[in-house]
């Protein structure tokens, strides 16, 4: 953790929504005047996609049934734990993108799956803020979960986690039925494993729960919508959260427990910049005094 270089990590699985919290941060971002340094957790991925079809071609050849984007053989875990030291150290570290689409490859004239070349982040940024798989994992190797000084999660109950994959792997990306519960069957393992154990690190974990019937995911024909959600927020540390001004603030929002806000699924966003902007607030200022 720093004062000088602060990092804000969002970790997540695939499907999960990270995406959208995101967006959140960068409205909060621009709105505040704050130049953040993006890391997308895809490049950090050990291979491109061409190199990862082989991979997993090779593993299925060997038997394992297993081999998947969430594990750490798959995965540069050390140079990601690396870019945060060093970035709570220097305020610089190496970064890279990985292109997922036409769109995002046609400005760097490479192919889609790829990855750019490792590259310095920009001098001077206000913060580092991370989007990925990995930003709170810890093995006997490494401990990136240490690094951050803001960290959430966003884990939606798994059935909805599931219908948002699918809705995204098909819609988007092609993909079959078949083909996209494959992927979620041989990443089990990992899940469990290297995903999972994420959230006992995270200071707040965002969780939406659908509140319509989702026991068949894989039937499912669309995603259920924010209005027919609740959104479960747990702070691991809430002392100096005003949870009397939240009430106040978000209609039909509850505590269930002493550290946990309820809200409506469709005022999420508003929850995130009720609770985060103060947050980004508190980092600028302690930024400021320290430099």
């Amino acid at each position: 953790m720093s004062e000088r270089h602060p990092i804000i990590a969002i970790t997540g699985s695939s499907g999960a929504g990270t995406s959208s919290v995101t967006r959140t941060f960068e409205n909060i971002f621009r709105r505040e005047g704050v130049d953040a340094a993006i890391i997308e957790g895809d490049s950090f991925h050990r291979y491109d996609r061409t190199e990862m079809k082989h991979k997993l071609a090779e593993a299925e050849t060997d038997g394992n049934k297993h081999f998947s984007h969430f594990g750490p053989e798959n995965n540069l875990f050390s140079e990601l734990e690396t870019l945060f030291r060093d970035y709570a150290t220097t305020g610089r570290g190496q970064r890279r993108k990985y292109l997922h689409d036409t769109e995002e490859a046609a400005p760097y004239g490479q192919k889609p799956g790829t990855f750019t070349p490792w590259e310095d982040v920009p001098a001077h940024t206000d913060l580092l803020f991370y989007e990925g798989l990995h930003g709170a994992v810890v093995t006997p190797e490494i401990n990136i979960a240490q690094h951050p000084d803001l960290l959430i999660g966003v884990v939606p109950v798994i059935n909805l986690e599931w219908i948002q994959k699918l809705y995204r792997d098909k819609s988007k990306r092609g993909y079959s039925t078949e083909a996209v519960t494959d992927t979620i069957l041989r990443r089990m393992p990992d899940y469990v494993n290297y995903i999972c154990p994420q959230f006992m690190h995270t200071h707040v974990n965002f969780q939406r729960v659908p509140m319509v019937d989702t026991s068949n995911p894989f039937i499912a024909r669309d995603i259920p919508s924010p209005d027919e959600s609740m959104v479960v927020i747990r702070f691991a540390k809430p002392k100096g959260i005003d949870f009397q001004y939240l009430l106040n603030m978000i209609n039909d929002s509850f505590m269930s427990r002493a550290n946990t806000i309820v809200v409506p699924g469709g005022k999420m966003e508003l929850a995130m910049q009720l609770i985060f902007t103060p947050f980004v607030w508190r980092m600028m200022e302690r930024k400021k005094r320290a430099s």
